[in-house]
Parts: structure tokens; C-alpha cells; sequence
């Protein structure tokens, strides 16, 4: 069998192509083949399948593809580390082995070698698989295959293939013309050919480019070519030995990831800082690093502070760096023309292993003259701008930090403070911790003042940031305040703007929608570049961004004093309410709120939106309460309902309910206060809070007025009695509905209601009488379509036929609902019927089954919140 990844991901037999199925499936046989012969892990797998983003049964999905992927002729093994394919022929083990070997052989033979190797591909690597890391492995892939293709040419150029490979020289270098190796072999090339004039004018072409474009000179290997052309040689200087480098940080912590990265051989390196502005620790780690390897450099470590974010002055231009940078090479009068200073710079420091720290850069215009050209030289730079200009055209590579992990913050304050006196309060540390969320400024400025106040307990420290944020982190010498306000200062007025609104909105995170809707600005993606350039915003996701959360403090102080957000939470109020309306098309409508919705297709795009954006629905209902919108609070709160029965959230169903309330209070709105009522009754008894859910249920019936709410309500105390016990009661109020229901003449209601006196017949043991309401009810279902009252009956079935001895019927009933529910996505209705199919199975002796049926609904009632329903799991797993 060959399987193939230089393109799309293919299996094949003979020449034939398997049937591997769709994309996903595809990604699990490509994230085992680029881990042939090792196990990889199933939560591995899951991460590079789907990201951050995995579907609700992520494990479970993934055991399914790889069963398909069997079925398809594939040997895919389990061991007890994870999945394993031991494939016998892969186009890239194939690709690498020949580029391998043609790198050791004489040119004739590693002509034929690269070609073999560059003709296995066949398009884009992994072409069609869409998840970070396989972007990422995809975008190493290609760089494999341009490496190859370069040294490809340079083997044609040494056999004297020159002037054959000018055409493909030419279209690679119009595609890539600032590519400086690619350049020198077009250069070479020609000058081979007897054309030399073309090859210096190429080359001048070049440099005059890269001077426009980037404000650079050509690397020390094309202008070592330019001269070789000319028939010159290159002239040797003496220089002195800097050693400018500050002292290292005490404290320095964590970071090993980074230093390893930064360990990795570069010509350029660039520090950024993803998921914060200032304070991130950027210059802390350049010269942790910068001090561990001075010994790399013998011929000197240059260092310069840009000041490219000082709250105190402007940056320092390129002039004044390179002016110190020379003198402190020797030159006793430097030129003050700049491109005079930096071609001297460079001269100087072509051939040393000299180490370059610019700290605090601004920009790239800002280091691109401070730059070396010679191939032994290190350059880190720090900046809180993303220095995109060097990455693409210098080859740089961006090492990125992120706030330190709780191991590290507890580390770095522990090292400051002292073991003792952090031990002492081990639980007012981890809140401590918490509050500064892993940023080494905010750290760095507890641990001073707890220092400078032996006497103080660390408690009230922590008093003192939960009670002022930022103006807890106010020190003599750095303030939070301050770092952040100079990140501000590269920022556009709109950019700064958005910056503000989205402080206001509280959210852990926001869609580039969700966004829009706040900006109303159809240039609302590029503003979001600016501040993720700034890193004061991070996109953590495709199209999703968030902020770190002190950030979010200060942006929400310097947030417009009239900023409107009702747009922000209308886009919330009206998607949500759309979103339920496909949940549950039957339930009795409302007006729909005010505000433009994202357009959602079905069933599966609504609970996909309610997953990805119920934190920040949560939010904006928060926001709407705080500013006196009644309105959108409520419809939130109504908007969320099935959603939350569908995902078992009946603790966060009490929060929504009872700012819900609230708001209809306030809008003197009687209706809306019944449904408050009735919904926060019914999400208390939920979790076992049974005298404040009858509580509020009775309110329900006092207050409703018409006999379609009454009818409701009646279901609703039904239900509660239930959970306490009271079966009897249930049944009681479950046929007041029934009676309701028929007298309004509304069919898909009426289906509900009989299987709800079915279900409680069947309680008390009238089986026949339960049978004969639920088979009524399961017809009128299917009659009007609606799936749901369709899968809650067959729920109820099974209840009955196991009951009445008749366990095989009880078995179909049982499948039949779960692969409704589960067509539903409804995971708190696929979490009961578990457990009573796993009573059914262990009553007919197939234990095994019964306790994967329980231990599957055990980590959905656990997931749910769902304690007493858990601890009965946990019984009978027992």
C-alpha cells in the first residue's frame, strides 16, 4: 500500500486510490502518516484535527474515522500510547530519503536524485486539510521543497547546466525577487553564460530594491558574488571588542521553550510578544539569553535601548544607534551620513561572531540599517510591534511570549518573596497569581511592594487588586498604566477607539461579527491588525480575538465616555433569538429583538454559534443590565433556554433567570416575569434547590394569565414535583396540561403533554394506561415531524417496556432516541437515556455494554453540573 501527502492525502493499492472518505477522515490518516511507527496519542490527534475548536465528542468522532479508515484496507494499530500506521511507502519519507541521499552523492547522480525527489510532488502539500497545525506543517513542507529546489540549481549550475536553467531561474525569481539565494544563483548563472553585464545589472536591480523596500543592503554572499564578478576582492578590517550587554534580570523564570527556540541557528531573531503589550518580559528574556551564550561571541555583543514605546522621549533613530555602535567598534570619527554609517557597520562585522541586542525597537524602518550582513552574527530584538517587514524579507524568526503559566508566576513570586512566606498563604498566592494573570510587570510589581512590607500580609495585597486593579499595580518606577499607554501611542484614532470598546464589553472573547457589530466600521478587520500588530489584542483563533485581562482593565478606562453599544449587544439579542427559533420552531413566539443577526442556516450552525459565543452572550447580557437595557437582558435569557437544556447548563440557566427577572421587573412586563419565574423555577429544581424553585414556579401560576401560559406552567410544576419525588403530584399537573392543550386544539403541544402523563403513569406502574398515552403521543409526532417529541417518547417507551418485562422492545426504543438526540445534539437528553439504556442492558445480562452506556452518561451528567443524577451512575458503576 503507498500513501501520498505531497498533494492531496491519498491511499492506494496497485495504483488504485482507496476510498478514505472526507476531509476529517483524511486528517486523521495524514497526522498518523506524518507520525509513521510512533503512537500518537488520541488527544493529540484531536488538537491537530480540529484545534481549539473540537466538536462535543471529539473522542468519540475520532474512533469513528478510524474505523472507516479500517474498513478501507488501512492498518491502523491501538497501543496502549495511541494510534500507530507502520505504513510501508510514503511520497515524503520517499522525498526526504532522496534529498538525503542526493546531498551526499557526486553532482551527476544528485542531479537525478533531486529530481526524482521534487517529481513526488504533485500540488500543495496536504492540500484540502484545514487546522493550525496542519497549516503549520504544511507551510515547513514547502520550505523543504523550495530548499531542495535551490540546491537542485546550485548542483546544474557546478555540472555546467547553466544556461538550461536561466528560464526556470528567471520565473523563480520574478516570483521571489527579493530571495537573495535565488538571486546570486541568477547572477551566477548568467555570469557563466557570458553575460556578465546582465548578471551586475540584476544585481544592481536588487540592491537598489532592497533599499527602497527595506532600507537594507544585499547579505555578505551576493555582495561577495557582486565582487567576484567584478574580478575584486574584499578588504579586511581590525576592529575593537564591545561588551555593551546590561546585567541580566535576578529573577528571570520559566521561558525554557523560548530559550530553546532562541538557541536554534539564525542570522535574525525577533522577540515579540503575543497576548500583551508591555511588561511581557521581552527584554528579560533577550538578555537571559544574551548572557548565557556571551561565550558564542567572542568578537563582541552590541546593545542598544530604542526606545521605541518610552513614555519619557522619542525613539532613537538609526543615526545615533550606529553612531555608538561604530565607536564602540574603534572608529574614532564615524560618517554621519546614515548609509554611509551602515555600510561601515556592516563592513566591520561581516566575518566576527558578534551578538546584536536592539531593545525596545518601534519599527522595522527603526532596525532595519542596525542590521549585520555577515552570516555569523545574531541579532535579538525586542519590540512590542510585530516586526512583520524583517520577517518576510530578512528571514527572521518570531520567538513568542505569552504570560507565564501558573508553575512559573508561583516560581518567579516564590524565588522573590521566599518559600516561607508563600507557603504560609498558599491559597491568597494562587488568587494573588490569578489576578495578575501570568504578566511579569504586574508580578515583578506585588512581589517590590510585598518585599519593601515584610509585614503585610499577602492577603491584604490581595484585598487591595481585587478592590483597584490597576491602581494596585502602581509603582514608583513602572505602573501598568504607563507600559500601556505608550502601546497606545502607535495606534490610529480609530484603532485606539475600538481599543476602548472593546474593554467595555468584558468578553473573554469576540468574533470579527461580534466586532463589527460594535465598530459598525467596514474597516473593522484591518483596525484589528493594528492592535494585534501592537499586541494589545491576540487572535487566538480564526476570527476570534481577546485581550489579556489587565489589558482589558485599562482599555475599558480609556474607552469613549459616549460610546454607544447598542448595536454590540441588538448583533447578541436577535442572532440568539433567530438561533433558538431553529432549536425550537414550535415555541410560542416573541417579537424579535432589535438588532442585525448573523444569518444561520440550520439547526447544527445555531448550536455551533451558541457554543463558540456563549461566554460572550453571558457578557453582553451582563452589559445590557449594567446600562438599563431591560429589553435584550430578557431576550437573552429567553434566547438561551433550549440551548441550555440541550447542553445541560441548568447553573448558568439560574444566573441568565434571574437577571431575566430583573428586567422584566423593571419593565413592569407581566408576561416576561412569568417566564422568568417559570424558567429560573425550573433550572433551581434542576440542581436540587427544590423550596426556591417551587417558589418561584407557584409565582409562575399566580401570575400567568392566559391558558396557553397556564398550560406551560402546569407542564413546568409537573416536571419539578418529579425531580422532588412527588409522582403523584406530577401526574396531576402533567394531565392539567393535557387538558389545556386539548382545549386550545394545538397539536404538537397536545403530543407533548400526553407522553409527559405517559412517562408519569408509567412511574406509578399503571403501565398499559402509560403505553396506550405515549404510542398516541409517538404517532402524533410522526405525523407532525417534530423530532424531539419523537425521541423524548421513545425515551418513555423504553422506560415502559422495560418495566413491563419486555427488555428487547426497550432496547430498540432506547437506540431509537439516542440516535435522535444525538441527531439533535441535545447532549442533556443523550446523557439520561444513557443511563436508563444502561439499566435495560444490564438487565439482560450484557453487562460490558451496560457499563460503557453508564460511564458514558456519568462524563455528561459530571460536564452538566448534574450531581444527584451522577452519584446514581456512580452507584450502579459500583
Amino acid at each position: 500500500m503507498e500513501f501520498g501527502l505531497l498533494g492531496g492525502v491519498r491511499a492506494s493499492v496497485d495504483g488504485v486510490d482507496l476510498d478514505i472518505g472526507h476531509t476529517r477522515r483524511r486528517s486523521v490518516l495524514a497526522a498518523l502518516l506524518l507520525e509513521a511507527g510512533r503512537p500518537v496519542p488520541v488527544e493529540r490527534l484531536v488538537d491537530r484535527i480540529w484545534g481549539a475548536r473540537p466538536p462535543l465528542r471529539a473522542k468519540e468522532t475520532l474512533y469513528g474515522y478510524v474505523s472507516k479508515l479500517r474498513v478501507a484496507g488501512i492498518d491502523i494499530r491501538r497501543s496502549p500510547d495511541g494510534y500507530v500506521l507502520e505504513p510501508a511507502r510514503v511520497d515524503l519519507a520517499e522525498f526526504r530519503a532522496l534529498v538525503k541521499q542526493a546531498r551526499d552523492e557526486p553532482d551527476e547522480r544528485a542531479a537525478e536524485l533531486y529530481d526524482q525527489a521534487l517529481g513526488l510532488w504533485r500540488g500543495e502539500a496536504l492540500d484540502g486539510l484545514e487546522s493550525p497545525w496542519f497549516t503549520q506543517v504544511r507551510e515547513a513542507l514547502h520550505t523543504e521543497r523550495a530548499t531542495a529546489e535551490l540546491d537542485r540549481n546550485d548542483v546544474a549550475i557546478r555540472l555546467g547546466d547553466h544556461a538550461a536553467l536561466l528560464p526556470a531561474l528567471r520565473q523563480a525569481t520574478r516570483a521571489n525577487p527579493l530571495d537573495e539565494r535565488l538571486a546570486g544563483q541568477l547572477v551566477l548563472a548568467l555570469h557563466l553564460s557570458g553575460r556578465s553585464s546582465e548578471a551586475l545589472r540584476h544585481y544592481d536591480g536588487l540592491r537598489r530594491q532592497l533599499a527602497d523596500e527595506l532600507g537594507t543592503d544585499p547579505g555578505k554572499p551576493l555582495q561577495d558574488l557582486y565582487l567576484r564578478v567584478l574580478g575584486q576582492e574584499e578588504r579586511q578590517e581590525t576592529t575593537a571588542v564591545p561588551r555593551q550587554l546590561p546585567a541580566p534580570q535576578r529573577w528571570f523564570t520559566g521561558r525554557e521553550k523560548e530559550i530553546a527556540d532562541l538557541t536554534e541557528p539564525s542570522s535574525t531573531v525577533v522577540i515579540t510578544a503575543i497576548g500583551g503589550a508591555g511588561g511581557i518580559g521581552k527584554t528579560a528574556l533577550a538578555l537571559h539569553w544574551a548572557h548565557r551564550h556571551v561565550d558564542d561571541f567572542p568578537d563582541g555583543q552590541l546593545y542598544v535601548n530604542l526606545r521605541g514605546f518610552d513614555p519619557a522621549g522619542e525613539p532613537v533613530t538609526p543615526q545615533t544607534a550606529l553612531r555608538g555602535f561604530l565607536e564602540a567598534l574603534g572608529v574614532d570619527d564615524p560618517p554621519t551620513d546614515l548609509d554611509a554609517q551602515a555600510a561601515l557597520y556592516r563592513s566591520l562585522i561581516a566575518d566576527k561572531r558578534v551578538l546584536v541586542v536592539l531593545d525596545n525597537a518601534r519599527d522595522t524602518t527603526q532596525v532595519t540599517p542596525l542590521l549585520p550582513g555577515g552570516a555569523h552574527c545574531t541579532v535579538l530584538i525586542t519590540s512590542r510591534q510585530q516586526l512583520l517587514g524583517l520577517l518576510t524579507s530578512h528571514g527572521a524568526r518570531s520567538v513568542t511570549l505569552d504570560v507565564l503559566d501558573e508553575h512559573e508566576s508561583l516560581a518567579l513570586i516564590t524565588a522573590r518573596l521566599g518559600a516561607e512566606r508563600v507557603e504560609a498563604e498558599p491559597d491568597v498566592t494562587g488568587e494573588l497569581l490569578r489576578l495578575c494573570g501570568g504578566l511579569p510587570l504586574a508580578l515583578g510589581i506585588v512581589a517590590a511592594r510585598a518585599v519593601t512590607q515584610p509585614d503585610l500580609p499577602l492577603s491584604a495585597l490581595t484585598d487591595e487588586l481585587k478592590d483597584h486593579r490597576l491602581d494596585a499595580l502602581d509603582d514608583l518606577s513602572a505602573d501598568l498604566r504607563t507600559v500601556f499607554a505608550c502601546s497606545l501611542r502607535v495606534l490610529s484614532p480609530a484603532a485606539a477607539e475600538l481599543f476602548g470598546l472593546l474593554g467595555l464589553t468584558s468578553a473573554p472573547d469576540l468574533s470579527l461579527r461580534a466586532i463589527t457589530a460594535l465598530t459598525g466600521r467596514p474597516d473593522t478587520r484591518k483596525l484589528l491588525r493594528e492592535l494585534e500588530a501592537a499586541h494589545l489584542v491576540q487572535q487566538h483563533q480564526v476570527g476570534r480575538y481577546r485581550m489579556h485581562d489587565l489589558v482589558r482593565l485599562y482599555a475599558a478606562e480609556v474607552a469613549p465616555a459616549d460610546a454607544d453599544l447598542t448595536d454590540f449587544i441588538g448583533y447578541y439579542a436577535a442572532t440568539a433569538h433567530n438561533g433558538d427559533l431553529l432549536l425550537e420552531p414550535h415555541r410560542p413566539p416573541v417579537p424579535a429583538p432589535n438588532g442585525a443577526p448573523l444569518p444561520l442556516a440550520d439547526v447544527t450552525a445555531a448550536m455551533d454559534w451558541f457554543d463558540a459565543e456563549y461566554e460572550s452572550l453571558l457578557a453582553a447580557q451582563r452589559l445590557a443590565i449594567a446600562n438599563g437595557w431591560h429589553a435584550p437582558a430578557w431576550h437573552i435569557a429567553w434566547a438561551l433556554t433550549n440551548y441550555h437544556l440541550r447542553r445541560g447548563h441548568a447553573a448558568e440557566d439560574i444566573v441568565v433567570w434571574r437577571t431575566a427577572l430583573d428586567a422584566a421587573e423593571a419593565l413592569d412586563d407581566r408576561s416576561k416575569q412569568v417566564a422568568a419565574h417559570k424558567f429560573l423555577g425550573l433550572a433551581l429544581t434542576d440542581v436540587g434547590r427544590f423550596e426556591q424553585g417551587d417558589h418561584h414556579l407557584r409565582q409562575a401560576l399566580e401570575l400567568v394569565e392566559d391558558d396557553y401560559g397556564k398550560a406551560g406552567a402546569h407542564r413546568a410544576m409537573a416536571w419539578a414535583m418529579e425531580r422532588r419525588g412527588d409522582l403523584s403530584g406530577a401526574l396531576e399537573h402533567a394531565e392539567a396540561q393535557l387538558a389545556r392543550f386539548r382545549a386550545l386544539e394545538i397539536p404538537i403541544r397536545i403530543a407533548e403533554a400526553l407522553n409527559d402523563v405517559g412517562y408519569r403513569m408509567a412511574r406509578l406502574g399503571d403501565y398499559v394506561r402509560a403505553e396506550e398515552h405515549c404510542r398516541e403521543a409517538l404517532a402524533l409526532n410522526g405525523e407532525l415531524g417534530h423530532v424531539e417529541g419523537e425521541a423524548a417518547t421513545s425515551d418513555s417507551l423504553g422506560y415502559i417496556a422495560h418495566h413491563h418485562g419486555r427488555d428487547a422492545d426497550a432496547v430498540e426504543h432506547y437506540r431509537h432516541a439516542l440516535a435522535l438526540y444525538r441527531q439533535l445534539d441535545n447532549s442533556y437528553e443523550e446523557a439520561s437515556v444513557l443511563r436508563h439504556f444502561g439499566d435495560v442492558l444490564a438487565a439482560v445480562g450484557r453487562a460490558a455494554e451496560a457499563r460503557e452506556s453508564w460511564q458514558r452518561a456519568l462524563t455528561l451528567f459530571r460536564a452538566q453540573g448534574r450531581v444527584q443524577d451522577a452519584d446514581d451512575v456512580l452507584a450502579l458503576l459500583a
